[in-house]
């Protein structure tokens, strides 16, 4: 926390080097993240309901409980460390706290709206396609605003605080 208090992270070549190889991990994840949804459906409400409902012309099987659970057990520990680690790099960059906190919020809500619609499209609804059809786009979305704002955070070399403020030079040594 004192390199952000103090502005030394934007001189931290180490933590940089860190920041951006995590951005460029995440970017992994999200590129393998959209194939993997357009390897099974698309961005149409009746491809959704095809996949977790089934067809019997295609001879698909519905999701089944134990298939959505073992997906969601995954996906709810893997996306909240992912989106805890990206979403709090968000407190380093420059920008005020009300953008932070919607940086912060859109992720994580559009998360749980991607996997719970899953389960809604399955045993509720097939109306609820729409939904996880947005939660995905809005994940996706977030994902890559954070991702590139981690990167321009780093490369931009500001010398702002956590709280977008200037930082006051490191504290001198001789002062008690």
């Amino acid at each position: 926390m004192r390199f952000v208090i103090t502005g030394e992270w934007s001189r931290n070549r180490l933590l940089q080097t860190i920041v951006v190889l995590y951005a460029f991990y995440v970017a992994g994840l999200w590129l393998t993240n959209a194939l993997l949804y357009f390897s099974k459906m698309s961005l149409t409400a009746a491809s959704v309901v095809e996949y977790y409902l089934g067809s019997e012309d295609r001879f698909l099987s519905p999701r089944s409980y134990s298939g959505l659970l073992e997906v969601s057990h995954f996906h709810l520990f893997a996306m909240g460390m992912l989106l805890l680690v990206l979403t709090h790099l968000m407190l380093f960059i420059p920008v005020r706290n009300h953008v932070k906190v919607w940086l912060i919020v859109v992720p994580f809500v559009s998360a749980f709206v991607d996997e719970g619609a899953s389960w809604l499209v399955r045993f509720v609804s097939p109306h609820f396609a729409y939904l996880k059809i947005a939660g995905f786009l809005t994940l996706q979305t977030s994902l890559a605003v954070l991702i590139g704002l981690s990167l321009w955070s780093v490369f931009a070399g500001t010398q702002r605080n956590y709280e977008g403020r200037v930082a006051a030079g490191p504290p001198d040594s001789a002062a008690p």
